[in-house]
């Protein structure tokens, strides 16, 4: 809604100018990128879901994009998140698009909790693949 409003009312515009075309396109081509990763975590992950919760025969899933990290489809949530401000013209959004860090990582550190104590072999699984969310980073 705010980079609805941003459009509406040219804030960015008015104060910062247009974004430039060489930070638009690369924006759109990581927002591609967030919601290919997104798509693929739902193709390995059939027990993928809003809810933080172990469901009976559930496994450890650790082939396609979880080779990598442990949470990928937060990791393409972050790049939807991150990206789409600029892919969307608004310099306005952008710092409100980082208040979704401290949420994430509220939220993946809680579901790692939940995995670890409910889920056999997680544990392992975490020794395995060492980052959670950026890989080569945390």
């Amino acid at each position: 809604m705010l980079a609805g409003g941003d459009y509406r009312f040219r804030w960015s515009r008015q104060f910062f100018g247009p974004v430039p075309w060489w930070l638009t396109v690369p924006a759109l081509l990581l927002l591609w990128c967030g919601y290919t990763a997104v798509f693929r975590v739902l193709k390995a992950n059939r027990f993928a879901a809003s809810v933080v919760q172990v469901e009976t025969g559930q496994a450890v899933i650790d082939t396609g994009p979880y080779r990598f990290v442990r949470h990928p489809l937060y990791s393409g949530a972050l790049f939807i998140w991150l990206c789409s401000p600029l892919a969307l013209g608004s310099y306005v959004v952008v710092p409100v698009s980082f208040l979704i860090l401290p949420i994430l990582a509220f939220r993946l550190l809680n579901e790692e909790s939940v995995l670890r104590r409910e889920l056999p072999s997680y544990a392992e699984y975490c020794q395995r693949t060492r980052y959670r969310l950026i890989p080569f980073d945390w």
